[in-house]
């Protein structure tokens, strides 16, 4: 818009503030540190919708990554552990993070070896549907370890 004697676009604040009330909208304030400040003529209430709901689907492209947890004992029986690699096996078939653990109770703590030989082993039957991503680990009571899905 020209205004009196004005270059093209640019009003003092109360011609501005003038402006947004004859349309309805709002008058916002873009840079204040520069002098004159930049305002814009704008529906703030439409600007916030339009900003939230790029938001949203931006969250929606993300890659969501799932993470599953199995836990065992250092004295795991077999059967007990070809279900929980069986479920670890449709988990990783499914996209799923798998983290494995070894829960030790009490004087377990002393059977470490054990746990890491179950996880290993774990991993290794587990080799074709995912790849270990980070080996046993001991922390605290527990030995983790994490198993990625591979790539299709």
């Amino acid at each position: 818009m020209v205004g009196e004697g004005f270059e093209q676009g640019v009003y003092p604040i109360q011609k501005a503030l003038e402006i947004a009330r004859e349309q309805g909208l709002d008058l916002v304030e873009i840079a204040p540190q520069i002098d004159p400040p930049v305002c814009k003529v704008i529906d703030y209430k439409k600007y916030l919708y339009e900003l939230k709901k790029k938001q949203k689907e931006a969250k929606s492209k993300a890659a969501k990554v799932i993470v599953k947890e199995i836990r065992f004992g250092p004295h795991t029986d077999e059967h007990d552990y070809n279900f929980k690699r069986n479920h670890a096996m449709n988990f990783l078939k499914d996209g799923a993070k798998v983290k494995a653990f070894v829960f030790f109770r009490g004087r377990e703590i002393a059977f470490k070896e054990q746990g890491e030989i179950l996880l290993l082993r774990f991993a290794n039957e587990l080799e074709e549907w995912g790849k270990a991503e980070q080996l046993p680990l001991l922390e605290g009571k527990r030995m983790i370890m994490i198993i990625a899905p591979k790539k299709k």
